[in-house]
């Protein structure tokens, strides 16, 4: 027990000693109350069995003066700390953290040199941090017109085991951005995008870059976005009012078939395209009263893996819409909800397709309420007639 009490007093000792602001003092206090201690046991003979006398009532009172005044500011002190504490935070360790803000000021004051220099100086210190990391290659991208460096610099971030998929996920979709917009290069921002696709498999964010993929322009087509021409408006059909018609300004519309074309061949390109897939399904419906493809376009949406909550509940009340809207019976429309409700039962969607569940048969009442009426055929111009004999039938005579 003696060993095990020596090795923890000396432990407290220890830690004090690391937690105080001035080791030094301290162990002075320390050196200077054991020798008081000492002299005091020598003076008094606390183990004797003789009666104190006012020599020994003397040296204790003075050992007391003395100990207060070694220790009067480390009880102050101690006594005070639970209330300063809620101001400056007492003896809780800062974590260590970068701070970019003067990089930030020198960014704004156009230093752009300098400011990539300071936020080096932090990442000299945080190598990983994310923070830093994007802010240089913002910087290089945005101010410096370094795009082989920023792309060096994501690239090296990608290779850090410590970050999360969503970082990674944004950071490279940043890269693609800026090679979009600052070097007009869409091979360039496809291959980055590729590059996500290849790191994280089989996630959402792989999904959201097939389908940023599908959409993204040619290069030259990004050219001729920037370098835009003049457009010389020719000039409109004059006195318009005075037409017997005005047909034929009307612009032509698109011809289903052919937009449709266009989407199937699209899909067949970039089959995770669920922009062009949900046109293709509403098109379906909507024109060619085909519901059958539109169910199918729309299930293939619902059913595609690693799809976010919020798109499956969209297209799912989109086909339930749909079913409405062409007439089909409660229960199929029922059921089509009823897929909300077991894929996510514990999300708020849930709730608000019971409740449209309920209300079901309220929307195919209206649907049918609203069905255009068929009137019958009347005799025309029959105002102008001047015989009084043709006359509508019930009228007086």
């Amino acid at each position: 027990m003696s060993v095990f009490g020596l090795f923890f007093v000396g432990w407290v000792f220890m830690r004090v000693l690391k937690r105080s602001d001035e080791p030094v003092a301290l162990i002075l206090k320390w050196v200077s109350t054991l020798l008081l201690l000492g002299w005091l046991c020598w003076v008094v003979e606390p183990w004797s069995d003789a009666s104190m006398v006012w020599a020994d009532v003397i040296a204790v009172l003075f050992g007391g003066i003395c100990l207060t005044v070694i220790w009067r500011e480390s009880i102050a002190s101690m006594v005070a700390k639970p209330f300063t504490a809620i101001y400056d935070g007492g003896d809780v360790e800062i974590e260590p953290r970068p701070y970019y803000s003067i990089a930030e000021a020198k960014r704004k004051r156009g230093q752009y040199t300098e400011a990539v220099a300071e936020i080096r100086k932090q990442l000299d210190k945080f190598p990983t941090d994310l923070e830093g990391q994007l802010k240089l290659a913002e910087i290089q991208a945005e101010n410096l017109n370094d795009l082989p460096g920023a792309e060096l610099t994501i690239r090296r971030l990608c290779e850090q085991p410590e970050h999360p998929p969503r970082n990674i996920a944004y950071a490279l979709n940043s890269l693609a951005d800026w090679q979009i917009r600052f070097g007009v290069d869409a091979e360039a921002a496809r291959q980055t995008l590729e590059k996500l696709i290849e790191l994280l498999p089989d996630s959402e964010f792989a999904l959201i870059a097939e389908q940023r993929i599908g959409h993204l322009a040619k290069t030259d087509a990004l050219l001729e976005s920037r370098n835009r021409q003049p457009i010389h408006v020719p000039e409109g059909v004059k006195n318009i009012g005075l037409l017997m018609s005005s047909a034929h300004l009307r612009p032509t519309a698109t011809d289903p078939g052919q937009l449709a074309a266009e989407y199937v061949k699209h899909l067949e390109l970039h089959p995770q395209d669920t922009e062009v897939r949900e046109k293709l399904a509403i098109l379906y419906a909507d024109h060619f009263k085909r519901m059958d493809l539109a169910t199918d376009q729309l299930n293939q949406l619902v059913n595609q893996p690693h799809q976010p909550a919020r798109n499956v509940v969209h297209w799912l009340n989109l086909l339930a819409d749909l079913q409405i809207r062409h007439g089909a019976d409660y229960d199929t429309v029922r059921e089509t909800l009823e897929q909300i409700i077991e894929r996510y039962p514990n999300l708020a969607a849930a709730g608000m397709a019971r409740n449209r569940i309920d209300l079901i048969k309220l929307e195919l009442k209206a649907k049918q309420r609203s069905q255009p009426v068929k009137l019958g055929t009347y005799e025309q111009n029959i105002g102008l007639k001047r015989e009084s004999a043709q006359r509508l039938p019930g009228s007086l005579s």
